[in-house]
């Protein structure tokens, strides 16, 4: 029997109505009210149940697709996944990723400046003539043990940040705040070793082997809203995805 969904849309809120849905399903899905191989009925049918266009729920559909959360089979139809995918759908800060887990977060923000970017991070942000961005590094760490190092570039057209809110809120959740609704990443992963520098603010040995990740975020109106290289200590702190045969 395939299940129905029970997902509140709200036609006021500047989230998108498929992404209403993507979050309603990844909820249910992480609180158990869509167990591991249970059924989905067909785009129609669900578009209907939550009074939406068919194009707005095959839109979601696909966003859970390819975030590894739904399969669909062919004869068989939409199917749930898994009950806890470690991928987040939605772009969040290590902050709030942390918080959620029962983790006391801090950040320690050691420079903050706002001014015209360099050239290669105004290509990367394809910033308009004008428009400018907040350039930031902090260490993150938790239970009071440093983790990450993490330097941004985010475009001073979107939002205003603050180094007393950078130190008190993860970056995402203050772009959300300020009306950013985030579409997809460009993510790059990998590792290196610590420097003398980094080492000493992740109170690890030079030559110390580091998990490295550079993103590049992109809005729904396909701007290209922040570019970030992070540092993590790699005895402390790991990547993890599924992977669906499709």
């Amino acid at each position: 029997m395939a299940a129905t969904l029970n997902i509140p849309i709200d036609r006021s809120s500047p989230v998108p109505l498929y992404h209403q849905v993507v979050q309603g399903i990844e909820a249910m899905i992480r609180g158990g009210q869509l167990e591991p191989g249970s059924k989905l009925e067909n785009e129609i049918e669900l578009a209907a149940q939550l009074n939406l266009s068919r194009p707005t729920m095959r839109k979601a559909m696909d966003e859970l697709v390819r975030a590894g959360l739904l399969v669909r089979k062919r004869g068989v139809g939409t199917q749930v996944v898994a009950s806890q995918v470690r991928r987040h759908l939605e772009l969040s800060s290590l902050f709030d990723d942390l918080a959620r887990g029962g983790k006391r977060p801090s950040t320690r923000v050691l420079n903050f400046s706002h001014g015209p970017a360099d050239a290669d991070v105004a290509e990367t942000l394809q910033l308009p003539a004008g428009v400018g961005v907040y350039h930031f590094t902090r260490l993150r760490s938790v239970e009071g043990k440093p983790l990450a190092l993490m330097e941004n570039w985010v475009r001073d057209d979107v939002a205003e940040l603050t180094e007393v809110g950078l130190r008190e809120h993860g970056m995402y959740q203050i772009l959300r705040d300020g009306g950013v609704n985030f579409r997809l990443a460009n993510q790059r992963i990998g590792a290196a070793v610590a420097d003398e520098y980094q080492a000493g603010l992740l109170e690890v040995a030079p030559g110390s082997a580091l998990v490295t990740m550079e993103r590049t975020a992109v809005d729904d109106t396909g701007r290209s809203v922040e570019t970030g290289r992070h540092v993590y200590r790699a005895d402390s702190y790991s990547f993890e995805m599924t992977l669906v045969q499709r």
